[in-house]
């Protein structure tokens, strides 16, 4: 009896004080998960500023500092597994063994990740360029360049998240490639029109605005002989900054300038003819 008290007594003290040795390891590991966090921060902001100081685009920055993050946070949660009392070769031997399993289930984040080195290594477009992306038909201008995915910004404020891995894979229409973008739009006239005379309006329209680039070919032309109207093309060169405004611009004031003209815009035209039968058949 004696003997089995003193190993009880041994048991709960052996427990009370691997419990306090496992509170002051758990108290400790947060402590160094805050400071480690705080020193992550400090290499981040570091790794930024000095990329910035480089000129780096600020999708490589983006793309780095996410990468950075999630590499030195996966650094110190094995770092305090250990200091708790985890083997590191056993992690490592767990991670070795289930890294079949592990690819299969992440497979498609590395897909992204990869994608993502892609868009920074062959720079299809990069923050502030507006795309178009073909298998979805999404479109904005791109905000941020992150390690598995792209945000783009839409035109009426919505933030679209796109994968990399399919950013990458797919065609896409990067619209603001180019410092300068051509302008077209299609001016239906009357078949009484005095087609010169049209012409001549509109070029001047052309002639009159400003933000149209002179350099660049600016021309009136005929595009097609409609069913109701003779179809007129206006087409113009704007800078990427100018060209929405520009083309409303343009757009509204061809049409000012062929009412002080007197040139009408005609509606759709249908001629019915009505045959009328004999009651007798």
């Amino acid at each position: 009896m004696n003997t089995d008290l003193n190993a009880m007594e041994r048991f709960f003290t052996d427990l009370a004080s691997e419990g306090l040795h496992l509170g002051i390891r758990v108290v400790l590991a947060v402590i160094l998960f805050l400071i480690g966090s705080q020193l992550i921060k400090f290499v981040r902001t570091v790794i930024r500023k000095s990329m910035r100081h480089a000129q780096a685009e600020v999708g490589a920055i983006q793309f780095v500092d996410s990468f950075v993050k999630t590499a030195l946070y996966i650094v110190l949660v094995v770092l305090l597994a250990s200091f708790c009392g985890v083997d590191a070769a056993g992690i490592v031997a767990v991670v070795g063994s289930a890294g079949v399993a592990v690819g299969l289930a992440v497979q498609g984040s590395l897909s992204n990740l990869a994608g993502g080195v892609l868009i920074l290594a062959l720079k299809p477009f990069k923050v502030g360029d507006y795309i178009v992306e073909s298998l979805t038909g999404k479109e904005g201008t791109v905000t941020e360049i992150q390690i598995f995915y792209t945000k783009l910004l839409t035109f009426d404020n919505q933030t679209v998240v796109l994968p990399n891995g399919s950013l990458a894979n797919n065609s896409l229409v990067n619209v603001t490639a180019q410092d300068s973008r051509r302008m077209e739009i299609r001016v239906p006239v009357s078949y009484s029109t005095d087609l010169k005379k049209a012409r001549e309006v509109l070029t001047k329209v052309l002639e009159d605005d400003p933000a149209v680039i002179k350099e660049k070919e600016y021309l009136v032309f005929v595009n097609q002989l409609g069913n109701s109207a003779v179809e007129l093309g206006v087409r113009c060169w704007f800078s990427q900054a100018d060209f929405w405004p520009g083309k409303w611009r343009v757009t509204e004031s061809c049409k000012l300038a062929l009412d002080e003209a007197g040139i009408s815009i005609p509606y759709d035209q249908l001629d019915v003819h009505l045959i009328e039968k004999d009651q007798n058949g």
